[in-house]
């Protein structure tokens, strides 16, 4: 089958970078638009996508598979996937509309599911539009269930910032990589995960546009962590783990101040009413939902776990 295709997959290089923001940037814009978003999904110049491949090779080094047709040498397809303690999990999948339906999907796909096998992880996981059937169908065929529903929410954060207080607010401070082992083991505990590489370069935050808070417990514990990104591509809260919806919600709060005049995006799971009646009363609302996907062993959730696309997934 293999000899059949019309591509070579490798992983990318620094010397893709251009040509990945811009099938990011074009396969992104042209699904939305189809779909009924009537307006670009990504709402900045091309380049800026590239935001992504630096931070996923940041926080991944070489953990990427790229499909480039063998006569034009064009790339048809990307995607990153993210080696963790518990798990791998496969980032975002980008398929040029171009090359749509020629198995490049499928073939990165069976790529980073064999490197899972071969390294021993029991799980592969990721979070899937619920809209894209074809990407679902991609998934579901390759053996991931679907585990969690989530709502893709976003706000209109006022320019002088959300003018109400809510109960632990006073709770959360700036996350120190002294939190790191902390917030590895709540993880641990709620979703049966951990990836502490994420949560200490989110801390560290070299490409200045990340930022880290814990909600503190009185026995100097972690009981909650958020994780967001301001970036001309993106602008989202995520991942987030807590304990319970307050504590999220006490840590969204938070984080909201630094999206002052701008709009945030949350992805709230969709059983978690709380949370959810809190952000339609700050005039949030619904642009999309998502899946959470798992090819291997899985763990119920017992407390909130918000995912993100960056840094990606779970």
């Amino acid at each position: 089958m293999s000899a059949q295709r019309s591509f070579t997959l490798r992983p990318l290089t620094d010397d893709d970078i251009a040509e990945y923001a811009d099938m990011l940037f074009s396969a992104f814009n042209t699904w939305y638009w189809k779909h009924g978003l009537n307006k670009d999904f990504y709402q900045c110049e091309p380049i800026e996508v590239s935001i992504f491949y630096d931070i996923y090779s940041d926080i991944s080094p070489g953990c990427s598979v790229a499909a480039f047709h063998k006569k034009t040498g064009r790339m048809m397809g990307a995607c990153f996937y993210h080696p963790r303690e518990t798990h791998v999990s496969l980032g975002i999948m980008c398929v040029h509309p171009n090359y749509a339906r020629q198995g490049v999907g499928r073939a990165m796909v069976d790529h980073i599911l064999d490197f899972t096998r071969k390294n021993d992880y029991k799980a592969c996981r990721l979070v899937s539009s619920a809209l894209n059937l074809n990407s679902f169908s991609l998934y579901n065929r390759a053996g991931f269930v679907p585990r969690g529903v989530y709502q893709d929410m976003v706000m209109d954060v006022p320019e002088n910032g959300l003018d109400v207080s809510v109960p632990g607010e006073d709770s959360v401070r700036a996350a120190i990589f002294d939190d790191v082992s902390k917030m590895g083991e709540l993880e641990m505990e709620i979703s049966g995960i951990r990836r502490e590489n994420d949560y200490r370069y989110s801390i560290e935050n070299p490409r200045g546009v990340m930022q880290a808070t814990v909600f503190k417990n009185s026995q100097h514990g972690v009981d909650g962590f958020m994780i967001s990104t301001k970036h001309a591509a993106i602008n989202i809260l995520g991942p987030c783990v807590a304990r319970s919806e307050e504590i999220a919600i006490a840590l969204i709060r938070r984080e909201l101040e630094r999206f002052r005049g701008i709009s945030a995006l949350f992805v709230i799971p969709m059983q978690k009413r709380v949370m959810v009646e809190q952000l339609y009363e700050w005039k949030a609302f619904n642009v999309e939902t998502h899946l959470k996907e798992v090819w291997g062993e899985f763990q119920e959730y017992n407390g909130v776990s918000m995912p993100s696309y960056l840094p990606e997934t779970e």
